[in-house]
C-alpha cells in the first residue's frame, strides 16, 4: 500500500513538473505572476536596502567628506536594487519607479538617473496576450477588425503598449492595449508598497514617502481606465482648440473599451530629439516656447493639467498642410484637476517669484502648505537656489554650478523635502512631477529657464487672475477697470520682452563686430 502511494506521488509530481515546464516554456505561466514571488522579491529588496543604509554609514562621522562619498555609493547601490525590483515585478512597480525617476530636484541624482531607464525598459505583452485582450473586450478577432495590424509595438509602457494598424476603411490608427495582468495585480502591489513604506518608516522616522503610495492609490485606477483617458483627450483638445500648434489625436469610440483605446495615428519625433528637429528644420526654441505656453494655459488658466509629459508622450512634427511646427500630446490617462483656490494661489505665487516680491512668495507658499519651509518650497518649484530666487529667477538663466548645487542639496535635505511633500496639497505633487519632466525636456533642448518662458507664464497668470476678478464682481465699471489693468499689465510684459530682444540684438551685433575686428576679411 505504501509502495503504491509512493508510486502515485512520484507520477503526480512528474506530471505536475512536466505541466509546469510546458506552461512556462509556452509563456502561459510566469513566476512573476505569483503573489508569493512578487511579495518575497519586494520584501527582500527592501530589507537589503534598509540594512545597507543602517550599517554602511554607522562608523563614519555624519556630514564629513567621507560620509557624503559613502552615502552617494549607498544611494547608487540602493537605486540599482530598486530598479531591478521594478523591472522584475513590472506593472505598478515600473509606474511608481518612473514617477520617482522624474523627481529630479526632489531626490538624490543617484536615484533619478538610475530610475530614468524604466521609461525605456517597460515590459511587452506577447501578440497572443494582445489578441486575447482585443477578443475579450471587442468581441472579435484582430483580422475581423483591421486590414493590417503590426505585431511589433510602436512603444511599450508600464501599463500598456501601442500598435499601428489599418482599419478596413483605410484609416491608419494607433491601438493602445493594456497589459492583461496589470489590472489584477495593481491593487495588491499598492497594498504591498504601503506596508513596506510603513515598515521602513519604523526604521527611518525621517522617511516620509507615504505621499507616493497615496498618489498611486488614487491615480492608478484612473490610468487603467482607457475610456477615462479618451474623455481627457477630448476635453483638453476642446479646451485648447485656440492653440493652433497643438495636436491631440482623435479618439474612435466605437472600438474603444476600458482596456483598448483606438485613436488617430500621428507620426513625429520625440520632443527631446534635437537631431530629428534639425533634420526636419524645426526650431528648438520655438518648440520650447510652444510647450511652455501649452502648460501655462493648462495650469494657470484652466486648472486641468496633463501630468505625464515625458518625451515619449510629447511628439513634434511639421504640420502636413501648413508646414508649421506642431506639438502632438499623447497619453491622457493622468490629469490633475486643480481647485479654483489652489490655481489662484499658484498664479499669485508664480507672479511673485517672477517679479521677485519675496513677501508675497512667503505668503502664497504658506497658503499652499509650505509653512516655515517656504524657502525650500520656492527652490523646489523653480529648481533654482535660494540666492537666485532672491535675486530674481528671470534675471539670469541657471548655470551648471547652480544646477549641481541644487542636485547635491536634494540629498542633504531629503528629510525636509519628504516632510514638505507630506504637507502640501495632493494636487501639488503631480504639479512637481510635471514641472520636473518639463525641465528635463528643456535641459535636453538646451532652452531651460529662458526669460521668454517666464514672461509667457506671467501672461497666463495675469489673464487667469483678471478673469477670476471679473467673475467675482457685478459692477460694469469694476469689470472695465479690471480689463484696463489686465491690458496695461500685458502691455508692460510685451514692452519688457521687446527690451530684452533689443538687448539681445545689440549684444549679438557687438559680438559680430568684435569677431570682424578679430578676424579681418582677407583682401
Amino acid at each position: 500500500m505504501a509502495r503504491r502511494a509512493l508510486k502515485l506521488a512520484s507520477w503526480t509530481g512528474m506530471a505536475l513538473a512536466a505541466s509546469g515546464f510546458f506552461l512556462y516554456s509556452n509563456k502561459y505561466l510566469d513566476p512573476n505572476d505569483f503573489g508569493a514571488v512578487r511579495v518575497g522579491r519586494a520584501v527582500a529588496t527592501t530589507a537589503v536596502i534598509s540594512y545597507d543604509y543602517l550599517t554602511s554609514l554607522r562608523s563614519v562621522p555624519y556630514g564629513s567628506e567621507e560620509y557624503l562619498q559613502l552615502l552617494s555609493k549607498v544611494h547608487l547601490r540602493s537605486a540599482r536594487r530598486l530598479c531591478e525590483l521594478c523591472c522584475a515585478n513590472r506593472g505598478t512597480f515600473i509606474k511608481v519607479g518612473q514617477h520617482l525617476g522624474a523627481l529630479d530636484y526632489l531626490l538624490p541624482e543617484e536615484y533619478t538617473s538610475t530610475l530614468k531607464v524604466l521609461h525605456s525598459q517597460a515590459p511587452q505583452s506577447s501578440m497572443q496576450e494582445v489578441r486575447r485582450v482585443i477578443r475579450e473586450d471587442l468581441g472579435k478577432e484582430i483580422h475581423d477588425l483591421f486590414m493590417s495590424f503590426d505585431d511589433t509595438p510602436l512603444g511599450a509602457a508600464s501599463l500598456a503598449q501601442v500598435h499601428k494598424a489599418v482599419l478596413h476603411d483605410g484609416r491608419t490608427v494607433a491601438v493602445k492595449v493594456q497589459h492583461p495582468k496589470v489590472q489584477a495585480q495593481s491593487s495588491k502591489d499598492i497594498l504591498l508598497m504601503e506596508v513596506l513604506v510603513l515598515a521602513v518608516k519604523q526604521l527611518f522616522p525621517e522617511f516620509e514617502f507615504m505621499w507616493l503610495v497615496d498618489e498611486a492609490k488614487k491615480n492608478l485606477p484612473l490610468e487603467l481606465d482607457f475610456l477615462n483617458e479618451g474623455r481627457n483627450a477630448e476635453r483638453v483638445a476642446q479646451m485648447l482648440k485656440h492653440i493652433d500648434f497643438l495636436k491631440v489625436p482623435r479618439i474612435y469610440w466605437e472600438l474603444s473599451t476600458k482596456r483598448v483605446l483606438l485613436m488617430e495615428f500621428v507620426d513625429g519625433g520625440q520632443v527631446n530629439d534635437r537631431d530629428y528637429m534639425e533634420k526636419n528644420k524645426i526650431d528648438v526654441n520655438e518648440i520650447s516656447r510652444h510647450l511652455g505656453k501649452i502648460y501655462s494655459e493648462m495650469i494657470f488658466v484652466n486648472g486641468f493639467v496633463h501630468c505625464d509629459p515625458h518625451p515619449g508622450n510629447v511628439l513634434v512634427r511639421k504640420h502636413p498642410g501648413t508646414g508649421r511646427a506642431e506639438i502632438v500630446l499623447l497619453d491622457h490617462g493622468l490629469y490633475q484637476v486643480l481647485t479654483e483656490e489652489f490655481r489662484l494661489d499658484y498664479c499669485h505665487l508664480w507672479q511673485s517669484l517672477i517679479w521677485t516680491d519675496m513677501e508675497r512668495v512667503k505668503k502664497y507658499s504658506q497658503r499652499l502648505g509650505a509653512g516655515d519651509l517656504y524657502p525650500l518650497f520656492a527652490c523646489m518649484l523653480t529648481a533654482r537656489s535660494w540666492d537666485s530666487v532672491n535675486r530674481g529667477i528671470s534675471q539670469a538663466p541657471v548655470t551648471a554650478t547652480e544646477d549641481s548645487e541644487i542636485r547635491n542639496n536634494a540629498a542633504n535635505y531629503l528629510p525636509e523635502i519628504s516632510q514638505l511633500l507630506n504637507h502640501v496639497p495632493r494636487q501639488m505633487l503631480l504639479i512637481f512631477k510635471t514641472n520636473d519632466l518639463l525641465r528635463g525636456i528643456e535641459a535636453a533642448l538646451g532652452t531651460r529657464a529662458s526669460a521668454s518662458s517666464f514672461l509667457n507664464m506671467s501672461r497666463c497668470c495675469i489673464r487667469a487672475l483678471a478673469t477670476h476678478k471679473k467673475k467675482s464682481t457685478c459692477s460694469s465699471f469694476r469689470r472695465a477697470q479690471i480689463s484696463f489693468s489686465e491690458a496695461f499689465n500685458l502691455w508692460q510684459i510685451n514692452l519688457h520682452e521687446l527690451i530684452l530682444r533689443v538687448k539681445g540684438l545689440k549684444l549679438a551685433s557687438w559680438i559680430l563686430a568684435f569677431l570682424c575686428w578679430l578676424l579681418p576679411t582677407p583682401y
